[in-house]
């Protein structure tokens, strides 16, 4: 039987937790860490934090929330946005994070993923893969959707994996809030070709 893993995304514009539909028209929700502990309380298995509009501003804003969530969880916080070198990488962590989601900065150069795989371990680098459909491919976007990078998604999942990323995690920017369910030929697609875990997201 398939080991299922139920992820919380939160998605952060600091220091509100936000919402958008295909990452776009965001609203306010509320405190992040609130609603970290309410998914905490409910029994999920892991929090994935996304800064998501570090990559624009080449920042990550996250570090105290991340401080917080840490003192009042206890499942694994994978943190992602504007997560560009190591002492990035480095920072969030010591901050509590388990595991950093890298898109931007791997698409830009993807020995990232390589050097923070060495230095903290794959099951620490997540390869975040933001795709968008173009009539018979998906294509990986970056800066939260809003830039296509050319790259073939099931080729650049190969890549990640190959390059020392310990998970994909796969994001459908065409069903990303749209409550309709997954992408389900992308995530299926994508399992053809990767050996690693693979988080659907979208």
């Amino acid at each position: 039987m398939r080991n299922i893993r139920l992820v919380a995304r939160l998605d952060v514009k600091a220091p509100n937790l936000v919402k958008g539909v295909q990452l776009e028209g965001l609203r306010k929700l509320g405190n992040p860490n609130d609603f970290a502990i309410q998914y905490y309380d409910q029994g999920i298995d892991e929090i994935y934090y996304e800064d998501i509009v570090a990559s624009l501003y080449e920042r990550n804003s996250l570090v105290d929330i991340i401080e917080t969530t840490s003192r009042d969880i206890f499942v694994p916080i994978t943190v992602g946005g504007g997560l560009r070198s190591i002492d990035d990488v480095s920072t969030v962590l010591r901050a509590g994070a388990d595991k950093v989601a890298i898109n931007t900065a791997a698409i830009k150069d993807p020995s990232i993923i390589r050097s923070v795989a060495r230095r903290f371990g794959s099951q620490c680098m997540v390869l975040s893969i933001q795709a968008k459909r173009q009539m018979d491919r998906w294509e990986a976007y970056f800066d939260n959707g809003r830039e296509h990078s050319g790259l073939d998604v099931l080729e650049w999942a190969k890549t990640g994996q190959r390059m020392g990323a310990g998970e994909i995690l796969l994001t459908s920017v065409d069903q990303e809030g749209t409550a309709e369910g997954f992408d389900i030929d992308l995530v299926k697609a994508v399992e053809e070709i990767a050996d690693i875990p693979i988080i659907a997201s979208g």
